[in-house]
């Protein structure tokens, strides 16, 4: 499975876009759009909506990829980090359901 950043790289350079084309529509350095490429750097969920746009990718899934990323990096050194997550997973049934 790839990374979020894997993803961003594979489709630019499947584009024939350079990172400072990318940079530049995002206005950010070229580095920081690297390092998101190479996992060095977590983008914000805004940066994240335009590269989507940007490559053509489809934004959920490419949401879908990163805030599971972001989940991952939060938990991934927890011992009890999957007994969380089912908790947390049954929290949000229960909002979801709540607000309806």
């Amino acid at each position: 499975m790839k990374t979020t950043g894997e993803t961003i790289r594979a489709k630019r350079e499947e584009k024939g876009l350079f990172l400072r084309h990318i940079s530049y529509k995002l206005k950010i350095d070229t580095a920081i759009i690297s390092k998101i490429e190479r996992g060095e750097r977590k983008a914000t969920r805004k940066q994240i909506i335009m590269l989507a746009k940007i490559l053509k990718l489809d934004k959920e899934s490419l949401l879908i990829q990163y805030l599971s990323e972001k989940i991952l990096y939060e938990i991934k050194d927890e011992e009890l980090g999957m007994q969380a997550l089912k908790v947390a997973e049954n929290i949000i049934k229960y909002k979801v359901t709540k607000n309806k």
